[in-house]
């Protein structure tokens, strides 16, 4: 079996070079030439732990290639991948064109029959539409299954994810398809990933389904951040009480900027454009308060950040972390560089380190000024905001920082920083809903008060006889030795 992926982009990209690992020869196509040049050398154009290496041995192998010809996909591989994009159209419903543009090229070029299999995020009913397509477009002779196996991967963590699936979803309409996707997926399959089987709507459904959920879980304990700045609560603390509860669980009840990417808005959009189209509005409605709870978060935060620089007539602002999130170069739609875009726009002065997205960053918004350290960021900053929870901006040094920063406020947007030791470097330390004690260099504890003299308690009664052992009397016996 031989296999074709249909689109390099992230996904693309990252399944092929799983698919090599997993044993197949493997067939990438993008309709980018300098992409598929530079994946045909070994080299990833995005940030991927793990993904380089996974490549390069792959390509250096030859089990790995990558062109631009759906001709050759189509007379190469027995199961195609379509891993293209499905942006966001005007209205927040997803783009199908370059779905339909590579079944238009690769379909009626088909030598053998073939399984066609879905990875791409789109709305529900889009299997059937192009199921039809495919039987327009089929050469005579030739059958062609279309399934659908709908992505979950992680950024920054993709590799694992797409050999070590936690779930696998097969939308399928025959016993053929079936088993083509059991014969790609046996390594994790027999390694314990469990599968699920069911028809083409339910397998769309599930992937916007499952991101319209996480986004809802962040908006919520995001809400309830609100209500804790409001009332002197502690969201941090209430978010692990809520996540001892099996229900509900930890996960994605971090409290701060919000969600972003290129997945939970665009999915969670494009699930309430689809419902509406369908009559079914009204039944995602909750989600248009969950996409606004999310936006205000940004709000939130530069509208603090406009009120500290005014009132001390300042206008330097640094800031850690410009990617959706760490471990990724992924700036689309991320909360980080759309409140360093506010900003400047504001007329404050930005200057952002991030990582690894510096050049992404720069690409969509080359107004503002990059830094190559964290250090240089916040060289003679007034406020400090902490974006993208990159586990090395826990390892700063506040001391040596206070000494670069010309103000001394941090504002720590994803609640990830230990306070202790900015508050000890004599940080102004704020977070997102999240109870910080500020400390002064002057305080000292309060020396302890004479202890007040023991009151002797009032003399019990004796006990009847026959309560004389009882476990009560041998509590008040223990009451009275201890007085």
């Amino acid at each position: 079996m031989r296999i074709s992926v249909i689109g390099t982009g992230y996904l693309g990209a990252t399944h092929a070079a799983g698919m090599a690992e997993l044993g197949f020869e493997v067939l990438g196509v993008d309709n980018n030439p300098a992409k598929a040049d530079a994946l045909s050398a070994g080299r990833v154009p995005f940030h991927e732990p793990g993904l380089p290496e996974l490549l390069a041995g792959h390509v250096a192998k030859g089990r790995l290639r990558f062109g631009t010809s759906l001709v050759a996909a189509a007379r190469f591989a027995d199961v195609h991948f379509l891993c293209v994009g499905t942006p966001a159209g005007p209205n927040g419903a997803a783009d199908l064109s370059q779905l339909y543009a590579a079944l238009d090229g690769l379909v009626p070029h088909l030598t053998r029959n073939c399984l066609i299999v879905g990875k791409s995020t789109v709305p529900v009913g889009t299997a059937e539409a192009l199921m039809a397509r495919i039987a327009e477009l089929a050469p005579p002779g030739i059958s062609v299954d279309l399934a659908w196996n709908p992505e979950f991967l992680r950024e920054g963590h993709a590799v694992h994810d797409t050999l070590s699936p936690n779930r696998l979803v097969f939308g399928v309409t025959t016993p053929d398809a079936e088993w083509a996707l059991r014969q790609v997926y046996a390594t994790p399959i027999a390694a314990g990933s469990p599968v699920v089987i069911t028809n083409l709507p339910t397998a769309e459904l599930i992937k916007v389904s499952a991101n319209a959920f996480l986004a809802t879980k962040i908006s919520f304990i995001n809400a309830m951040a609100e209500l804790c700045e409001i009332t002197g609560a502690d969201v941090t603390l209430l978010a692990d009480a809520l996540g001892h509860d099996d229900r509900i669980g930890r996960k994605f009840l971090g409290a701060g900027l919000g969600y972003g990417g290129g997945c939970l808005p665009k999915d969670v959009r494009a699930l309430i454009a689809r419902a509406t189209e369908l009559g079914a509005g009204e039944s995602v409605d909750f989600l248009r308060d969950i996409d606004t709870i999310n936006l205000r978060r940004r709000e939130r935060v530069v509208r603090e950040t406009l009120e500290l620089l005014r009132a001390t007539g300042s206008r330097r602002v640094g800031i850690l972390g410009i990617a959706f999130k760490p471990l990724s170069d992924d700036v689309r739609d991320s909360p980080a560089l759309d409140v360093a875009i506010r900003l400047q726009a504001a007329g404050v002065e930005v200057t952002a380190f991030d990582p690894a997205a510096t050049a992404t960053a720069r690409a969509v918004a080359p107004q503002l000024v990059y830094a190559a350290t964290a250090a240089a960021a916040l060289h003679e900053a007034d406020v400090v905001l902490h974006l993208t929870e990159w586990r090395e901006f826990r390892d700063l040094d506040p001391n040596f920082l206070r000494t670069v920063a010309r103000g001394r406020t941090l504002i720590d947007t994803r609640n990830t920083l230990d306070p202790e030791p900015w508050l000890a470097a004599g940080w102004d330390f704020r977070a997102m809903g999240r109870l910080v004690e500020p400390r002064t260099a002057t305080s000292h504890p309060e020396p302890l008060r004479p202890a007040a003299p023991i009151r002797q308690p009032r003399r019990l009664p004796e006990a009847p006889a026959a309560m004389a052992d009882s476990p009560l009397n041998r509590l008040r016996a223990r009451v009275r030795r201890t007085a």
